[in-house]
């Protein structure tokens, strides 16, 4: 379709994406064509190559039960002006062999970055991260989720921003102007694992009448008093986080329609270091036309250096997750609990595993879940994940989930 040349490529990536981001890419792509010797590219990134099996038939008919992937994440950086000015892309795209949507394409990064005295403005395409949590990351809404490559909501697609920072004695001023929302990536028909029923993108709808052209803005205070770490912000525009309502397709197929609020959270994040101790917390207050509610999950992790006289360290990890929306809520994690044991060998393979469960005290739902990576040599790193559903109760919002259990094997190379 675009293998004959590099603007047939932007204008698919236009078709599928938006106008915005693929004249961004087109213009990043133009950047790139400049010999590396006249700008001084620093190139990064990791090439990989990804397994999945499930270990139970699917629900649907339509799934699969094995799947393969290539994912690429290069990065191109530079810097000049005595390194008071830089620029970073990054794209993203995996080939997946069963899942039409998840394969796709993204801009994780695509920003020009001033450093003046005390302050920064970054605009493009870029990612922020807030929170201090393990398990849910409760308060992160700048950058949407991308769905499609983990359901562990890690993984998120770049949001177009203006950012300025004002560095203080008392903390740290962020703004962010946010001129385009990103829709949620979902799982396809054939996508695994995925809610039943499935959730169809094509369905969706907003409250603004602006959609994804609404204009968000944020802003967030940081700073650290002692021992403690404190955040504490704003958000108004389009959640990130959608509601879904059923509809019915011509084939009389029950599907989830998407359905974008617009929204107003205050929220505050604190973690406090005190010796082997993390005390962590994360609260926020929502509010939109549909509801009011306050939700919040928090904990400790406590490790322990140098277990039995050896160079590893333990780490034990529990935290709680409260929504008082209940049952009602639009995320299975309302009333749950966290327990989990992460083990860091400290040597020079990097050797790491964190082991955990989230369940739910009230109906006795439990995820569990097993991450492990190494690295091989200088440039390849093995990473495995485990995750199953156990005792799934048929009102819990991972009902649609409990013959998903699978194994996932990632292996990358770095360069």
């Amino acid at each position: 379709m675009w293998r004959n040349s590099p603007m047939q490529f932007v204008a698919w990536y236009c078709r599928r994406n938006n106008l915005w981001q693929g004249l961004a890419f087109a213009g990043a792509l133009l950047l790139l064509l400049i010999p590396v010797q006249v700008c001084a590219w620093d190139v990064s990134g990791y090439l990989s190559v990804e397994g999945r099996g499930f270990l139970q038939q699917p629900l649907d008919s339509r799934q699969y039960d094995n799947d393969f992937s290539l994912a690429l994440e290069p990065e191109f950086a530079r810097e000049w002006d005595q390194g008071r000015q830089s620029f970073v892309f990054r794209p993203f795209a995996r080939l997946d062999s069963k899942d039409d949507e998840r394969s796709h394409w993204d801009i994780r990064e695509l920003q020009w970055i001033y450093a003046g005295d005390g302050w920064e403005t970054r605009l493009g395409i870029g990612k922020v991260y807030w929170g201090v949590t393990e398990a849910m990351h409760l308060v992160d809404i700048i950058n949407q989720t991308d769905l499609v490559e983990n359901i562990d909501g890690e993984d998120k697609l770049g949001q177009p921003m203006a950012k300025l920072s004002l560095e203080r004695d008392w903390g740290t001023l962020d703004f962010f102007l946010l001129p385009y929302f990103r829709e949620r990536s979902f799982p396809g028909v054939e996508g695994r694992p995925r809610s039943q029923p499935r959730i169809d993108p094509d369905l969706v709808f907003y409250e603004s009448s602006r959609e994804q052209k609404h204009l968000d803005y944020a802003a967030r205070w940081s700073h650290y008093i002692g021992e403690w770490d404190i955040g504490l912000s704003y958000f108004h525009g389009t959640g990130r986080d959608p509601l879904f309502v059923p509809r019915r397709l011509r084939g009389g197929e029950i599907v989830l329609a998407p359905y974008y609020e617009i929204i107003n959270q205050i929220s505050l994040d604190l973690q406090a270091t005190l010796g082997e101790w993390l005390w962590k917390l994360e609260i926020m207050q929502r509010d939109s036309d549909s509801d009011r509610f306050t939700a919040a999950t928090g904990g400790f992790e406590y490790t322990r250096v140098g277990i039995f006289d050896s160079d590893a360290d333990l780490g034990v990890v529990a935290e709680f997750m409260l929504d008082e929306r209940g049952d009602e809520a639009s995320t299975p994690f309302n009333h749950d609990l966290f327990a989990g044991l992460r083990w860091t060998a400290n040597d020079a393979q990097s050797l790491e595993i964190l082991f955990g469960a989230i369940v739910d005290w009230e109906n006795g739902s439990t995820l569990v879940n097993l991450e492990a990576s190494r690295r091989f040599g200088q440039n390849y790193l093995l990473s495995v994940q485990m995750r199953g559903w156990l005792d799934t109760d048929r009102q819990d919002l991972q009902y649609g989930f409990r013959q998903d259990d699978y194994v996932q094997v990632e292996l990358a190379r770095y360069f």
